[in-house]
């Protein structure tokens, strides 16, 4: 069963949102979401396009939402489970900074091991999507009304990229020594507050590390494995990177036993993955 009409969902979602975000209203709604964030209005408004438009394609059996409590069957008989961050890094807009979605497609259950696709947009200074899908992660950006493709995407062995998240403050002394380190030798820090363009950055410029660790106030981390990590970890894994948490397990091997659970984790380059490693005392 192809997965083009999922990805053709996603084209028009991508385009709906990008029209949102730039005509529609910045103020936030009257609830939270399920891990307790405010939602923007633009936060609800990209959840109910993302949905809309995978409810037309009859082969996505469920859909689950950062914004919702629980996934929602949309045809029992389909063979698709997509799991999606609707806007990710929202609270950026109001300062113009780019945002993204985030989509893991699963293969008939919310696990990693049953990941066949992710995918993620880019809503900047241009519209951009990354699709990872059969051994390659190719590069889009939308223009002249279609999204057209650029180059396929490959990590180096070694970047020069530092994105280090969490509140420093709450930081354990290994972390800080290893990021620390990392800047000793010559790394750059990028870090914008917003998952999906730090990510993006490493990708294009060949490499680096993002971290969101455990902390002393979030020892579990804060990212979601199933809408946020996971879409990730297959994407830098199929870029030939490497995605692991705090105890040096691969990202893609972490059973979900929640919707809204959430891990440690480190995406990069296998250098700097090996410096994570060194740092948390992994064999």
């Amino acid at each position: 069963m192809t997965l083009k009409p999922v990805f053709d969902a996603i084209e028009r979602s991508a385009h709906r949102i990008k029209e949102a975000i730039t005509n529609e209203d910045l103020c936030y709604g009257d609830s939270c979401n399920a891990t307790g964030d405010m939602q923007l209005k633009l936060d609800i408004q990209s959840d109910l396009i993302i949905a809309e438009e995978f409810s037309k394609i009859t082969a996505v059996r469920a859909i689950a939402s950062e914004e919702k409590e629980e996934a929602e069957t949309l045809h029992p008989e389909g063979r698709f489970m997509i799991a999606y961050d609707p806007l990710d890094g929202s609270s950026l807009i109001d300062v113009d900074l780019s945002v993204g979605t985030i989509y893991g497609i699963y293969d008939g259950e919310f696990q990693a091991k049953n990941m066949l696709a992710a995918v993620y947009v880019v809503h900047g200074p241009r519209l951009e999507m990354v699709t990872a899908y059969k051994g390659g992660v190719r590069h889009y950006i939308y223009r002249h009304g279609r999204f057209a493709e650029q180059e396929t995407i490959r990590l180096a062995e070694k970047g020069k990229l530092n994105a280090p998240g969490g509140t420093q403050m709450h930081w354990y002394p290994h972390h800080k020594k290893m990021v620390d380190g990392l800047f000793a030798e010559g790394y750059r820090l990028r870090y914008s507050g917003g998952m999906v363009p730090d990510l993006h950055q490493i990708l294009l410029k060949g490499g680096g590390l993002f971290s969101y660790p455990g902390t002393t106030d979030k020892p579990e981390g804060k990212l979601r494995k199933l809408f946020e990590v996971f879409p990730f970890a297959f994407v830098y894994e199929t870029a030939g990177g490497a995605a692991i948490d705090d105890k040096g397990r691969r990202l893609l091997d972490l059973p979900c036993n929640d919707p809204h659970e959430t891990t440690p984790c480190f995406f990069g380059s296998c250098y700097e993955i090996g410096k994570v490693k060194e740092a948390y005392g992994i064999d």
